[in-house]
């Protein structure tokens, strides 16, 4: 290396910092024994901000912009170092880039499921997942209280202490919501708002903010899903009765004349008899007993009316009349009548009397 070239290294001093590993938020520049020329040029590019610590304290933040680092534009630095012998004196600094553009799609989720109050179904546990954006505010903030003398910070190191945050505020912002977990899904939107509003103060004090937070799924347990599963089922059956005469009604369409078919249809049927009764007797998963069907009303006996020397007698049962014709006081040529009759017959002509003659007996042998 030519003298001139020794000459410029030592008047031009070029500090900037292109970051193209799209995790890393601070990156401490490196220089020997970390000395700084007076002069030196400093790029701070859009998305970035540059802290210019001077032997351990932290003397300026600089904004996206080209800075010369001499006493006229660095007011702090000044009065923390004497500037006497310019370049042939350099002085003990560090700068570190910080990252101030947002980092998004940052997972978060609990690790173990949350215990609320439903409304409606009382204590239940949940589980949640989502998404969230993180972006450094306060450079010199962020640098004194999370990095230190980290000479190149990740989102990996700070990212597990804002999920536990995260998990913290949602179940707080949960337990006194007091949205049902049926509704849970329709209000993700206000929920994530409401978690990174509270989470703001705490990361205030780190020099950072959370501009976006999403919900992306509410979950129960699996065995509260199933029973869930299956009270949508019944919802969507409606009147079981009217379900059972369907499904039997189906198994005949569905069976072939045979003994084995018809066994089986009547086994669907039975087995859904015996559902509905089940379904009739025992109680609502929510303590309310289900209304009873009350038996239908017993069939009305028919009675007659027997004409006799031109009286009407009776009325008289289909057992009375059994013994009439019997005894004999009721012969086929007997004129009756009946509710619903038209007019008076004569027994023979009434299909429920004459079967009473057709099993009378026949005369005895020698009559």
């Amino acid at each position: 290396m030519g003298i001139l070239d020794f000459l410029l290294g030592e008047f031009i001093d070029v500090i900037h910092w292109t970051d193209d590993t799209r995790d890393t938020m601070v990156w401490r520049f490196e220089r020997e024994d970390h000395e700084i020329k007076y002069g030196a040029k400093l790029t701070v590019r859009e998305g970035q901000a540059a802290v210019f610590v001077h032997e351990g304290q932290l003397a300026d933040v600089f904004t996206p912009g080209l800075y010369m680092l001499e006493t006229n534009n660095m007011p702090i630095l000044t009065t923390l170092n004497h500037w006497d012998h310019g370049f042939q004196s350099p002085f003990k600094s560090e700068i570190y880039f910080v990252n101030t553009t947002r980092f998004t799609d940052l997972k978060w989720g609990t690790k173990n499921p949350v215990i609320t109050r439903d409304p409606e179904f009382g204590p239940v546990r949940i589980r949640a997942f989502g998404t969230y954006s993180i972006r450094v505010t306060d450079a010199a903030k962020f640098l004194s209280e999370i990095v230190g003398t980290d000479g190149e910070f990740t989102m990996d190191e700070i990212s597990f202490q804002i999920r536990n945050i995260i998990v913290q505020e949602f179940s707080r912002v949960i337990a006194k919501s007091g949205i049902p977990v049926l509704d849970m899904a329709a209000n993700t939107a206000d929920l994530g708002k409401l978690v990174a509003a509270e989470i703001s103060t705490t990361l205030e004090s780190y020099g950072v903010t959370m501009p976006e937070l999403y919900i992306e799924n509410i979950s129960l347990p699996p065995a509260v899903e199933e029973a869930l599963d299956k009270r949508t089922s019944m919802g969507v059956v409606g009147d079981l009765g009217k379900y059972t005469q369907f499904q039997a009604a189906e198994a005949l369409a569905r069976a072939d004349s045979g003994a084995g078919n018809a066994m089986a249809t009547g086994m669907g049927a039975g087995l859904g008899m015996q559902m509905a009764g089940q379904m009739a007797t025992q109680r609502g998963p929510w303590g309310a007993a289900p209304a009873t069907v009350a038996p239908p009303p017993p069939p009305v006996e028919k009675v007659w009316h027997v004409a006799v020397g031109g009286k009407t007698e009776g009325p008289f049962s289909r057992a009375s009349m059994g013994r009439k014709a019997v005894d004999g006081s009721l012969t086929r040529e007997t004129l009756v009548w009946a509710a619903g009759q038209d007019g008076w017959k004569t027994a023979d002509e009434v299909v429920e009397l004459a079967q009473l003659f057709t099993v009378m007996p026949p005369p005895p042998p020698g009559a």
